[in-house]
């Protein structure tokens, strides 16, 4: 696995807010007296050690990183060419300008066809383990040419997508360059992109410098918030590590005609009405919320979690009314809006033509 290096940070467990450390065991025992088995106590400096930062981006061996494949990587990215009707790009449902995602309750794509599903974001999404809602793409470079290829979505057959890119002089001599000796080919294609797509990472939040030993880095609203993402709240059960996921899936409880990752894995039960854990970084970019973008803020997504959702056979056993209150639903997503970051600007390529 190789890896590019992200800014190194220091980890310095914070030795003031006593008193916090102390709510934190407190809800912690509380919400071990609910529910057994119990649960171990942690301390809030041992809370804030499961959340740090890594040190550097990861790149698989069979496609490692080089400068100058993310930067082809990103001309396919946002080039509209790679589309049937030349109006659709990666870009175009997965935006810089919208937290990476496209800001529609569900995507749109190829003759203005809205789509099932909302179109997820691409942060941090070299730290992935499986792609797309259902997980039907078990790598980055799988999930590049499907929406490509996708009949609903860019509509461009793959050999269609070769010929059209080999049309266009200025492709040639970057392939050649990035790959000597293979050229346009899906594969290569696939690697380009989905390398460009690894670069796009969180940059460091206020939480980031929270966890790093400065306390006034974020409100004390947040801090409660944190605490109770990590005890009363459940929220670790499926929003764990630092991006914020398990990667897995679950039936949170929505209203919904989609079968989810059924349709992968039809016949487990718990898999019917299973989206795949979004990862929270830059959540506040990236309204609306849920698979289906049904929900408009963070607080309706908050006060869904505190009701528990529908009960039925599929519902995830993590999913179960917690009976938050206002408060501390508010608490819980100011904690959420120090996840966002001062992402720097993406500028749009210089196309070949």
């Amino acid at each position: 696995m190789q890896t590019i290096a992200l800014r190194t940070v220091s980890f310095v467990i914070g030795v003031s807010a006593i008193g916090l450390a102390a709510l934190a065991g407190s809800l912690n025992s509380n919400s071990a007296s609910a529910n057994s088995p119990k649960q171990p106590v942690l301390t809030l400096e041992q809370m804030k050690a499961e959340y740090r930062r890594p040190e550097a981006i990861p790149f698989p061996k069979s496609n490692p990183y080089s400068v100058e494949k993310a930067s082809l990587g990103k001309k396919l990215y946002f080039d509209t060419r790679l589309s049937a009707a030349n109006l659709l790009s990666c870009g175009s449902c997965h935006s810089p300008a919208y937290g990476w995602g496209d800001g529609q309750p569900t995507g749109v794509g190829h003759g203005m066809k809205k789509l099932g599903r909302r179109s997820p974001t691409i942060v941090n999404a070299a730290f992935g383990q499986i792609f797309m809602w259902d997980g039907r793409a078990a790598t980055l470079e799988e999930q590049a040419l499907g929406p490509i290829q996708a009949d609903v979505e860019m509509n461009l057959p793959i050999d269609k997508l070769i010929e059209k890119l080999k049309a266009i002089e200025g492709y040639g001599p970057l392939f050649q360059a990035v790959f000597p000796g293979q050229g346009i080919t899906p594969e290569t294609i696939a690697k380009s992109i989905a390398t460009y797509e690894r670069t796009v990472v969180s940059g460091r939040a206020r939480f980031d410098s929270w966890i790093e030993g400065d306390e006034n880095a974020i409100s004390r609203e947040a801090i409660r918030g944190f605490i109770l993402f990590n005890t009363k709240g459940g929220c670790t059960q499926c929003h764990s590590g630092w991006n914020f996921t398990d990667d897995s899936f679950h039936d949170i409880g929505l209203a919904t005609v989609d079968i989810g990752r059924a349709k992968i894995l039809p016949g487990v039960e718990k898999m019917m009405h299973a989206f795949k854990t979004p990862g929270l970084r830059e959540i506040s970019n990236r309204g609306l919320y849920m698979h289906s973008g049904s929900m408009q803020t963070l607080e309706a997504v908050m006060d869904h979690y505190s009701q528990g959702g529908i009960d039925r056979p599929s519902r995830s056993a993590e999913m179960k009314p917690r009976g938050l209150s206002k408060q501390e639903q508010a608490d819980l997503v100011a904690f959420m809006k120090t996840l966002t970051s001062e992402m720097s600007p993406t500028s749009a390529p210089l196309l070949p033509r």
